[in-house]
């Protein structure tokens, strides 16, 4: 059953992954499965992989800057930028700039918040992880991704 979400800012779970935090706001479980709402912090540079959802996406930009690929296009956001990205539609972006950027992506249906619970690790802040020395293990992520209807593009 659907529920009254309140809650502050630092509450509830975030997930450490591909060098970000991935904050969830309201899970799938507290809209009875209609969408999932999270907030994302990445670093300059960095970004998911190129990737399909099998719901829709909706990214809203907080701070920072990014370049968008979605299909065979590529888009500018600034903050107050928004995107919409319907299921199946390859799609990643990089943050670009010097500062970090910050988005806010809901998801239709819910549920996605159990791929990062998996892929990621819990976050021992709310900030981005230290650095690591290895690079992400995106063969695990994709392998992971596809329990969940996505299409996670390895590069080879």
């Amino acid at each position: 059953m659907a529920a009254t979400v309140a809650r502050q800012q630092g509450e509830g779970r975030a997930f450490w992954m591909l060098g970000g935090i991935y904050e969830l706001l309201v899970s799938a479980e507290e809209t009875d499965g209609e969408a999932t709402v999270m907030r994302m912090t990445v670093a300059p540079g960095t970004g998911p992989p190129p990737h399909t959802h099998p719901g829709a996406e909706t990214v809203y930009v907080l701070s920072g800057t990014l370049q968008y690929f979605i299909g065979d296009d590529k888009f500018d956001g600034v903050p107050g930028s928004v995107f919409r990205i319907p299921a199946g539609v390859v799609e990643h972006f990089e943050a670009t700039g010097d500062t970090n950027l910050q988005v806010l992506v809901t998801y239709t249906p819910g549920g996605i918040e159990n791929f990062f619970a998996e892929a990621g690790e819990p976050a021992q802040t709310r900030e981005l992880p230290p650095p690591s020395d290895t690079p992400p293990d995106l063969a695990r992520i994709a392998e992971i991704g596809s329990r969940y209807g996505m299409d996670i593009q390895v590069p080879g």
